[in-house]
């Protein structure tokens, strides 16, 4: 939370007030409801789900930054520089190969097996236990990552508007959720797929006018800054000390695989690229946003060395926690100009996080659970219905946890994120690697309990790691994880081999 010492700052200054911050967000708001209304019309199930599988590659490419930054990156990357430096640039060289895997591995099987949701790949391969632990790991992911993101950018509204008036957190994000809803219940992955679009222009935008109002005030060109930034102790990206969370091997690695569960078994990322025409179309897209996204990584580090001297220049005192950076500098003393585009950009930042997670989270349920694509009793207007009131029961999920992480949030979000996927999605690496790369089956029954003892023992290292083995264990938890995942399906295999053919390596 900001501090109340900077809510005092901006009250006297005056440089931003409420009612401006607020005029913009619902400005923004009615552009993207414009939107909706054009893409919406007369969408049913299967817009809602697979956008009628005719999304152009190229715009869900330039949208899926935005969408895979979100509020976590725009607001937390920046700030994460003072304790990490540029660390986290092995993290994303890690992506970039991890969408590699994704464009070459698992999308050809998800288009191959025509799957809506790709957890349905679970069942076809092992069975019904493994299927709903499957899904039911990535409802649980998508919750809690989701929260996450979105708590972190309506914070930030919260304490820039909302605060003065005194009105609650609980109403603020209740407002911000019931939004979400309203443009993305008729139109979903349809809706989604432009809206995102519009989102990660104004994102970026935000991000590269920021950098050019600090080097205005610091009276420096790019170039001048640039070799600063590079001199500076700030850009260090190589961690050799093998006991540390930051060592770039770990680091380098556990970017890999975290892109393979947090994108290639997310179905919030792969039900966009299911939208395309053909895999064709969905591996340019997954191609072009890979490397796009390295250097759009690149800026935000940039951006947080340069916020952080210009907070030692000025001798400003830093926020105590470093997720505030970003905001407090642009709103307290880069100017009006420079505020109102860094609330648009968090604006922007903030709704990738939300209608993408509450999309795929219905799409989950509705066809993981309640096998709404299969119904054959249910007419198009009643599972039409149903999924209204799935959509609704989720966001209201979205809310209980936002409300809680508030009153528990004390270090970087991204970390707290990486850290929560490395138990989540564990699992579900396990699964998919022992489904794709071996030829073994598994005794169904027994999956969903494998899938909960490991992150258990996972835990477990995690706390004692440092204690037992002097090594800490930083984002490499994901692997290990998803190896013990995988090792307890090869304890509970059985010969038989799958039937069904074209699952088979």
């Amino acid at each position: 939370m900001l501090s109340q010492k900077y809510n005092n700052k901006r009250k006297k200054k005056q440089i931003l007030t409420p009612q401006l911050i607020l005029f913009s967000f619902l400005a923004y708001t009615l552009l993207l409801f414009m939107i909706t209304w054009v893409t919406a019309r007369k969408a049913g199930n299967e817009a809602f789900y697979r956008g009628n599988k005719s999304s152009p590659w190229y715009v869900i490419a330039y949208g899926m930054i935005g969408a895979s930054l979100s509020g976590v990156t725009f607001m937390s990357v920046p700030g994460w520089v003072k304790d990490t430096q540029f660390t986290y640039l092995m993290v994303v060289f890690g992506y970039f190969f991890g969408y590699l895997i994704i464009a070459n591995v698992l999308m050809p099987m998800y288009y191959r097996l025509n799957l809506t949701s790709i957890y349905t790949y679970l069942e076809q391969r092992f069975g019904f236990w493994s299927y709903k632990t499957g899904a039911f790991f990535f409802i649980l992911s998508r919750v809690i990552g989701a929260s996450f993101r979105m708590f972190l950018v309506v914070n930030v509204l919260q304490v820039f508007i909302f605060d003065a008036w005194n009105i609650p957190f609980g109403f603020t994000v209740s407002m911000f959720i019931l939004l979400i809803i309203l443009y993305t219940l008729k139109g979903g992955i349809k809706t989604i797929i432009w809206t995102d679009t519009l989102q990660t222009t104004f994102m970026l935008g935000a991000l590269v006018l920021t950098i050019v109002f600090i080097l205005n005030q610091l009276n420096l060109g790019f170039g001048e800054m640039f070799n600063n930034v590079i001199n500076s102790d700030y850009s260090k990206v190589i961690n050799t000390d093998w006991g540390s969370k930051r060592h770039f091997f770990k680091q380098f690695l556990s970017g890999i695989f975290i892109t393979i569960v947090m994108t290639g078994l997310d179905q919030e990322m792969m039900q966009k690229n299911l939208s395309c025409r053909n895999l064709k179309d969905a591996k340019k897209n997954m191609f072009t946003f890979s490397i796009v996204l390295v250097f759009v990584n690149m800026l935000f580090l940039f951006l947080g060395a340069i916020l952080l001297m210009y907070v030692n220049t000025k001798g400003i005192t830093m926020p105590e926690r470093t997720d505030d950076l970003f905001s407090i500098i642009s709103i307290n003393y880069l100017g009006p100009i420079a505020g109102l585009v860094f609330v648009i950009g968090l604006i922007s930042a903030a709704y990738p996080s939300a209608d993408g997670a509450l999309t795929s989270l219905t799409t989950s349920f509705c066809i993981d659970f309640l096998g709404l694509e299969k119904n054959k009793h249910f007419s198009e207007k009643k599972k039409i219905n149903i999924r209204y009131y799935v959509h609704i029961g989720f966001a209201l999920l979205l809310l209980l946890v936002i409300v809680i992480f508030r009153a528990i949030n004390d270090r970087a979000v991204i970390d707290k994120l990486f850290t929560v996927a490395g138990y989540t999605y564990g699992p579900l690496l396990g699964l998919y690697a022992f489904g794709l790369f071996t030829k073994l089956n598994v005794k169904d029954k027994f999956v969903p309990l494998i899938a909960i003892i490991s992150p258990i023992i996972c835990f477990i290292l995690s706390e004692n790691s440092q204690k037992w083995f002097n090594i800490s264990i930083g984002f490499e938890l994901l692997i290990i994880n998803g190896l013990i995942t995988f090792i307890g399906l090869l304890i509970i295999y059985k010969k038989t081999i799958p039937k069904n053919e074209i699952l088979k390596n």
